[in-house]
């Protein structure tokens, strides 16, 4: 389904979601539903329910007849989702060393055919590689709570400098990743998932 396709509450979100998310909007910007809804030619109440729908999510700010602002990213923020991350991730490798070294080989199958199929931008290829990881696991719940917080590392990134000249660096630490799975070598996996993890704070905190 194309975003025009989209009913009107969710083209407005997916385009505010967009903006916040790429650093369009940064934190403590003022945002207008009347100026989004013009933008959009849609009417302010669609905008509204996606205002509403980012301030749950924790990424907007509503003032009453004023608009909503952008929630600057908070001190300690990348090293918090980071941490949360790296618990997650600890959650699916141990879901899979309990079904057994198949489910291990077989979860690295699918993170070598990520690796494989790379995607231009950085981001997107890590999240891509660290979903199929929540995925594999089988948990839809964590991997639902997970997606929220690659969207949060997705804007921290974005206000970040110089993420794309490391690709090759995370290109590198996610086959090691799969390899250690491969390897049915759980301990392993979780040491790698720590100190990707650290990687990745000490260039976006």
């Amino acid at each position: 389904m194309t975003t025009d396709a989209l009913p009107t509450a969710d083209r407005a979100y997916q385009h505010v979601r967009t903006r916040l998310l790429d650093g369009s909007w940064p934190g403590g910007t003022l945002l207008s539903e009347g100026v989004v809804a013009t933008e959009l030619g849609l009417s302010r109440t669609p905008v509204r329910e996606a205002f509403l729908r980012l301030q749950s999510e924790g990424f907007l700010r509503l003032y009453p007849k004023r608009g909503a602002q952008v929630v600057p990213i908070a001190p300690g923020e990348a090293r918090d989702v980071l941490a949360a991350r790296v618990l997650f991730e600890h959650a699916a490798i141990d879901a899979l060393a309990a079904r057994g070294p198949a489910a291990l080989t077989a979860a690295a199958a699918e993170l070598l055919a990520a690796c494989e199929h790379r995607d231009p931008h950085p981001v997107e290829a890590g999240r891509h590689f660290h979903l199929t990881l929540l995925r594999a696991a089988g948990n839809p719940v964590l991997t639902s709570l997970y997606e929220t917080l690659w969207d949060r590392q997705t804007r921290i990134s974005a206000a970040a400098t110089a993420t794309a000249p490391h690709a090759e660096r995370d290109h590198a630490e996610h086959l090691a990743l799969a390899r250690a799975l491969a390897a049915a070598d759980p301990a392993a996996a979780r040491d790698l998932v720590t100190a990707h993890a650290d990687s990745l704070l000490a260039r976006i905190a």
